[in-house]
């Protein structure tokens, strides 16, 4: 199993920092379906309250869309949710900072598991025992920030959990036919590790329970890093994205067997790390060149949604590290990844 640190903690800059309070509101109204391609980057809630605001980051980066991660179980065994799983955090934690998204254009997509929660048990299909309850779960998300797309990211020890896996496809299903009686377009995204060859057999089956516990998938999320090649020397990361989402298409075909190509390719999704991935040599580097590079692989073959790890990521304030949740480790202009993959939107 490849390393994916995706949540590890750091200390932010001062200066940068704009408190989020939590607040206590009611329920959104719903939002509008998002576009049928969208730039949604991942928002690392487990900064708050050292981060900007979603609204405040928007404004700054250009970025209308965010993928809020995450949403966790507080300790294995719990049906409850909270961002990160912490008490401080509840589910209506960001509704007004999502509310003034909305106000100037803006969405989000709650994002369910991330590294640590798949790695120590606290993702809420892998703690929660019971179907109905996950289903429920994922209902009050809906209801509660008005959304219309949750994403399933699944990985480390996640990949592995057969039985948190089928839970997690039936509560969709169930939750699907709930969100039809209700009127809403409700939208499924797993974001899954992937390799150049494609997803590892654990991912495809992932998919392939979703096929026969009738979840409808809507877009496949492939990671287009930590691929941890060695030997190879320093990695074409464009063309490697390319490489894997190439690979995972066929894969999708014999899982989607209904699909035409053309919607098979609709379905794939790619979210990159700006700047210096997890490996340790340094050798796997997205440079703005290769986010180019993919943006328009994804436009060529009308991929739904793309996306980068994370928005606090995107600035080049610390040329040369690895593994920072607040900069790239490259030279570069703040925003600089998200103006390349802002025109996707649309």
């Amino acid at each position: 199993m490849k390393r994916r640190c995706r949540y590890s903690l750091v200390a932010a800059s001062a200066a940068a920092l704009v408190a989020a309070a939590p607040v206590a509101t009611p329920a959104l109204a719903a939002g509008a379906p998002l576009p049928a391609h969208v730039y949604a980057p991942y928002y690392e809630t487990y900064l708050a309250p050292n981060t900007p605001s979603i609204a405040a980051t928007s404004q700054a980066s250009g970025a209308k869309y965010f993928t809020l991660a995450f949403l966790q179980a507080p300790k294995k065994g719990s049906c409850a949710l909270d961002w990160n799983g912490s008490s401080s955090q509840p589910l209506n934690y960001y509704a007004a900072d999502i509310a003034a998204l909305r106000a100037a254009g803006g969405d989000v997509i709650p994002s369910f598991g991330g590294y640590s929660a798949d790695q120590g048990g606290t993702e809420i299909a892998d703690s929660c025992t019971s179907v109905n309850s996950i289903a429920a779960d994922y209902e009050s998300v809906i209801t509660t920030l008005g959304v219309t797309r949750l994403d399933m990211d699944v990985e480390a020890k996640s990949l592995n959990n057969t039985a948190g896996i089928d839970r997690r496809n039936k509560a969709i299903a169930i939750t699907q036919a709930w969100a039809v009686s209700q009127g809403i377009p409700l939208q499924i995204q797993y974001t899954i590790p992937v390799e150049q060859y494609g997803l590892d057999p654990n991912g495809e089956a992932v998919l392939s329970n979703a096929v026969a516990d009738g979840a409808k998938v809507t877009s496949v999320d492939i990671m287009v890093f930590d691929y941890y090649i060695a030997g190879e020397g320093v990695v074409n990361m464009g063309q490697a994205a390319i490489n894997a989402a190439t690979n995972t298409y066929a894969q999708l075909a014999g899982i989607f067997t209904t699909l035409s190509s053309a919607q098979i390719w609709t379905m794939e999704a790619m979210t990159l790390l700006p700047g210096i991935d997890d490996y340790p040599k340094k050798t796997e580097v997205t440079s703005l060149a290769d986010a180019q590079t993919m943006l328009k692989f994804a436009q060529a073959n009308n991929m739904n949604f793309l996306s980068i790890w994370a928005i606090q990521r995107d600035n080049g304030g610390c040329p040369g590290s690895t593994d920072s949740n607040t900069c790239s480790g490259i030279t570069q202009n703040t925003w600089d990844f998200s103006h390349v993959l802002e025109p996707f939107t649309g």
